[in-house]
């Protein structure tokens, strides 16, 4: 573990072949002999198989096809396709994912094209399995049988090097624990000598006081009020995803969203945002005044912004520059007629990344050369470019380190303090409990209640999730 741009990436892009022998120092050895990688086929050739945090998935072709991409049973030059499927079902077993083979992995969700590429890792014969973030996108059943299946593999002797930034599931499935700072190992250890107060303090070069940053806003009138709000499926419009959600969010002020997967909080703040659903009824206002937004360019205008939940697949082109990035939703205002002001866009991005304290090599940088952190405070610089009354963030801190994390939450509470208004949808109980002012919680679309922050507690919020509004105790409901 480490914090983001720690190193822990590039070392097992190294492990793995990605970055073959001759384009670094030093050596490696495996089995006891010296490893010279020439590439990732001569990894896999050799035992070791690596599970990236940013998925390697082709969208067009079937849970099968992936899984045996390029290593697909075949006979006199013809894919087995009974076979692979077949053998592609016992994987999927063996992780827990319950979906037809032949499904395109394009209409599945996250977590469950993760739980495919753990299940592509496998179908090799592994003796080393290097997972970087494996759970980010999982949901805690998911996430149970990933360790599930890495129990197995330790008691068939398969060794596992597990990368992640939740410290609980490092306690809960590791024996030794190695911590990187700026490219150098500050210590190992075994998992049973350590705390998280240890490692915490191991990651960032100092004592850790506390989690969440007090908070110094203070919630003034309500800057948007939501009514009746309902969205129907885009695929399916005889299914209801967000069904009759009310609430409203004040100045000054973090609304937390709690709830399980499925349960609504990401097509929420989408179709809000005017970028989800093909039917939307409902009202909005935004400082009294009724409005709808026909797409992101509507929200946009009315002084709405929207960090999404997948930087890099939604929130971010990552191979243009952190500049372009940064400006992309303002181009009006650093343009002049049709042509960018090239002058005035580097300055305005320098600021935001002064202001953020955004670690980049330079503004021209592509912004995949970042660590992940570094590339979700240039999302959120994207939107505070826009000078947003509301600002919505969907999973703001995942797969971020957590002094990465502090800086982010530093940033919400600033900007909540200085008057914006803002919603945060988060997977993790720890940090809709520690950020926001109060909290929503949904269940199957709809408000299962609202709670204040200082009558919260993880048990009232999950009996909510689980239960909807038949838990009503501590909660204020609508």
């Amino acid at each position: 573990c480490g914090e983001n741009g720690a190193g822990k990436s590039t070392l097992v892009k190294i492990i793995s072949g990605v970055y073959p022998y001759g384009t670094y120092e030093g050596e490696l050895f495996f089995r006891g002999e010296p490893l010279r990688l020439t590439g990732t086929r001569d990894s896999e050739a050799k035992g070791i198989s690596i599970i990236h945090q940013e998925l390697a998935l082709v969208p067009q072709l079937t849970v099968a096809e992936n899984i045996f991409l390029g290593g697909e049973p075949a006979a006199w030059g013809v894919i087995r396709q009974e076979a692979m499927n077949a053998a592609a079902r016992r994987l999927l077993e063996r992780v827990g994912l319950d979906v037809p083979p032949t499904v395109l992995v394009g209409s599945l969700g996250v977590g469950q094209r993760q739980m495919v590429e753990i299940a592509k890792a496998l179908r090799r014969d592994v003796s080393l399995l290097i997972l970087d973030e494996p759970t980010s996108a999982l949901n805690e059943t998911e996430v149970e049988r990933l360790m599930e299946t890495l129990r197995e593999l330790r008691r068939r002797g398969v060794s596992c090097i597990y990368i992640s930034h939740k410290l609980d599931e490092l306690f809960e499935i590791t024996d030794r624990i190695t911590v990187l700072r700026d490219g150098q190992v500050v210590g190992t250890a075994r998992t049973a000598d350590l705390d998280e107060d240890r490692i915490i303090a191991m990651m960032v070069g100092r004592p850790q006081s506390g989690r969440y940053p007090p908070k110094t806003r203070r919630p003034g009138p309500v800057r948007m009020r939501v009514r009746n709000w309902s969205v129907k499926h885009p695929e399916n419009p005889e299914r209801y995803v967000v069904r009759d959600v009310s609430f409203e969010v004040r100045s000054g002020e973090i609304l937390g969203i709690a709830g399980l997967m499925g349960s609504g909080r990401t097509e929420l703040v989408q179709s809000l945002f005017g970028e989800y659903g093909v039917e939307v009824s409902g009202e909005i206002e935004i400082d009294g005044q009724p409005c709808r937004f026909r797409s992101s360019r509507d929200a946009i205008a009315m002084g709405v912004g929207l960090v999404v939940e997948d930087r890099r697949n939604g929130g971010l082109i990552t191979m243009h520059s952190v500049a372009s990035n940064v400006t992309l939703p303002s181009l009006p205002k650093v343009s002049r007629g049709p042509v960018i002001n090239r002058g005035l866009e580097l300055a305005s991005a320098a600021q935001l990344v002064e202001e953020l304290s955004i670690k980049v090599p330079g503004l021209e940088a592509a912004v995949e050369t970042l660590s992940g952190g570094n590339q979700q405070k240039v999302s959120i610089a994207k939107w505070l470019m826009t000078r947003p009354r509301i600002l919505m963030l969907d999973e703001p801190t995942r797969g971020i380190d957590v002094g990465t994390k502090y800086q982010i939450y530093e940033i919400m509470d600033r900007l909540a303090a200085d008057g914006m208004a803002i919603v945060m949808v988060s997977s993790e109980l720890p940090e809709i409990l520690g950020m926001s002012d109060r909290i929503l919680v949904m269940h199957e679309g709809t408000v299962a209640g609202i709670l204040d922050a200082d009558e919260a507690d993880a048990e009232a919020v999950m009996a909510l999730a689980t239960m909807g509004a038949r838990s009503t105790a501590a909660a204020k409901n609508l």
